[in-house]
């Protein structure tokens, strides 16, 4: 039944009008939305909040970053992503950061460094639990994230640290994509003296958070073995990397059940929402 609804769907959702489907069938009620809030002096260092409007103490926080290859994208397309996460009571945050050409490597991996230390600081102002903070993405949005999640010296040059994480949740994320092979992928990544920095698995030590890596086996822009290669590190070197690859899944239609149309076609949201649960329970709060 999935593999009909990616036959099917797979070209709309991959298009621009895709993601305007599936937000014009976003459900308006269980969560309110703070729009265009700066975290920094750049105009596309902007982001959403997505607060879910069931009373609790304080909700765990996702920060999520979209994909684009790194030269494309804007939250304002991924409000199902918002509301999908809002829906299991989890406060989500969903950045803009600078793109190429605009910006190189490791530029957009700042912003996203500067929107988690916001996110640290001001998210109890919307019912958020700085407690319980995750970083997320699809595609580049995942490497982003990764980074962040592996790399010490983004988070800690923004005034924040590793340790502030709970858990990393990637989406098709590239981990392990050397040799960079793509011409504009050279100039993002340029120079090919420094590429070895651009790989989130080369910083892997052990003491990365929690790791949840999702992966279509069908993904043929971003290959299965950046997910299957990251995990065995991490777990080699003592971390934590739980692993899920869906058969016959491509790039684009992984991130689809998130969709309130969808959901019923793939369990992505389930795990992602089990896995910040887990990690919530087990880990006290420090901030």
């Amino acid at each position: 039944m999935r593999a009909a609804t990616v036959s099917l769907l797979g070209p709309l959702l991959a298009a621009c009008s895709g993601q305007f489907w599936v937000n014009t069938l976003v459900p308006r009620w269980g969560y309110d939305r703070h729009s265009d809030i700066a975290y920094g002096d750049q105009p596309r260092q902007k982001l959403d909040v997505y607060a879910p409007d069931k009373p609790a103490p304080g909700h765990p926080v996702v920060v999520f970053f979209y994909g684009g290859s790194w030269q494309t994208g804007n939250k304002d397309g991924y409000r199902f992503v918002g509301e999908a996460l809002a829906s299991r009571g989890i406060t989500a945050v969903l950045p803009d950061y600078r793109l190429y050409p605009q910006v190189k490597f490791p530029t957009f991996v700042d912003d996203g460094a500067a929107a988690v230390a916001w996110t640290r600081a001001h998210i109890a102002d919307y019912g958020g639990d700085a407690c319980h903070l995750f970083v997320a993405g699809h595609s580049a949005g995942a490497h982003i994230a990764a980074m962040l999640a592996t790399n010490a010296t983004y988070l800690n040059d923004a005034g924040a640290s590793v340790r502030d994480l709970s858990g990393f949740i990637g989406l098709s994320g590239p981990y392990d994509f050397l040799p960079i092979k793509d011409p504009a992928l050279q100039k993002i990544f340029a120079p090919k003296s420094e590429w070895p920095r651009t790989q989130p698995i080369h910083f892997v030590d052990g003491n990365e958070p929690p790791m949840l890596l999702l992966h279509g086996g069908a993904d043929t822009t971003v290959l299965p073995k950046n997910t299957t290669n990251l995990a065995a590190k991490v777990n080699e070197d003592g971390g934590s990397a739980k692993v899920k690859i869906y058969p016959g899944v491509n790039h684009v239609m992984l991130l689809a059940p998130l969709a309130a149309a969808l959901r019923f076609k793939g369990d992505e949201l389930d795990r992602i929402a089990d896995f910040v649960n887990l990690q919530v329970a087990d880990r006290p709060c420090s901030v």
